[in-house]
């Protein structure tokens, strides 16, 4: 009982902060965290989350059914399919942020040009919704598989984590970048935000730039995570002529290593001014990244950002993380070239 009242406590001190910050309003959002594996919290229907009391959480089980009395969040559905789905998720936080409301009526897609929010962010997409409540679980589902946040078009947004406060820093962080996107076409009237994608220009890109110059070899697919798709890499890194004007402006003297969590397959690329200079195998090698295969296929096809993946925890990244962000730009160029090499 002690823990049922340390998290109520939490989503409590959670849900006043999300009102302080402008994050939630009226009777709008819903919170969650799981006690076990039996049992889950969810806020009650019709509740103020800056001016929750305990007998608006109500413990239930697996399903959203209330062991207790009272009557649950109407999106309980949403909360325990994500519950069932992931595992590693302890807290779901879902409310109605008007900057990302409002973004999203009008655009499909936001592209962070802050640093921070690129690297913590990446592309964020919105997902259709048709009803007030969620009921089409399986795209939100998708969506969460490569990030810990989900905008719901016309709707809100919606953020899960291992704990309550990242799932806030992961909503402010959104709610913040868009604003900024904002206020930035405020000093700049009339001109286009590079925040803001066209729906005919979001098709054609995702995290990378839609015109970029080269192809994707999709009739020469490689065996994944084997030294013919690394060679291919470094191949099609070294004949590009835009890594090598980011290389030489950015004297990119480096050894990355790559690592499959699997098997322990490493594979080391040792850069000069750029340039690949060897393929090896050094598993010492200066920055060392590594990622279940999940993770890396969701790299190669575009689907997450490698610095993001970093941020977020979902590669893990050995080596001086401020040492190798002077070299953004030609490393995000390397990642660009490697997603077109197909691979099986």
């Amino acid at each position: 009982m002690d823990n049922i009242k340390k998290l109520k406590n939490e989503i409590i001190e959670i849900g006043k902060l999300l009102w302080d910050k402008d994050l939630a309003s009226a009777l709008n959002g819903n919170i969650s965290v799981r006690v076990d594996d039996k049992r889950i919290i969810l806020t009650a229907t019709k509740t103020c989350l800056g001016r929750l009391i305990d007998k608006d959480l109500l413990v239930c089980d697996n399903d959203g059914n209330p062991l207790e009395s009272g009557k649950v969040t109407s999106e309980k559905m949403l909360h325990t399919a994500i519950y069932k789905n992931f595992p590693d998720v302890k807290a779901i936080i879902h409310t109605h942020t008007p900057y990302v409301n409002g973004f999203f009526i009008e655009q499909p897609v936001f592209v962070p040009r802050i640093f921070e929010a690129k690297l913590y962010l990446g592309e964020v997409k919105a997902i259709e919704q048709y009803s007030p409540t969620v009921q089409d679980i399986s795209p939100v589902l998708a969506e969460l598989k490569g990030k810990g946040l989900a905008v719901l078009r016309n709707h809100g947004v919606l953020a899960v984590g291992p704990e309550l406060f990242d799932c806030f820093c992961w909503i402010q962080n959104l709610e913040e970048a868009i604003k900024t996107e904002a206020i930035a076409k405020v000093f700049k009237q009339g001109c286009h935000s590079e925040g803001a994608i066209a729906p005919e220009e979001s098709k054609k890109r995702s995290f990378v730039n839609a015109q970029d110059d080269c192809t994707k070899a999709q009739d020469d697919k490689k065996k994944f995570f084997s030294r013919e798709h690394m060679q291919a890499i470094v191949d099609i890194v070294n004949a590009d002529e835009k890594m090598k004007q980011l290389g030489s402006q950015t004297n990119m003297n480096m050894e990355l290593a790559v690592k499959l969590d699997e098997t322990g397959e490493v594979f080391s690329f040792t850069f000069d001014k750029g340039k690949i200079v060897n393929l090896g195998n050094n598993a010492n090698a200066e920055f060392m990244t590594s990622a279940p295969e999940v993770v890396w296929r969701a790299v190669f096809k575009r689907e997450l950002d490698p610095f993001v993946a970093t941020t977020q925890k979902k590669m893990v990244l050995k080596g001086d993380f401020a040492k190798i962000s002077k070299w953004y730009a030609p490393c995000s160029r390397v990642f660009e070239l490697w997603t077109r090499v197909a691979v099986e």
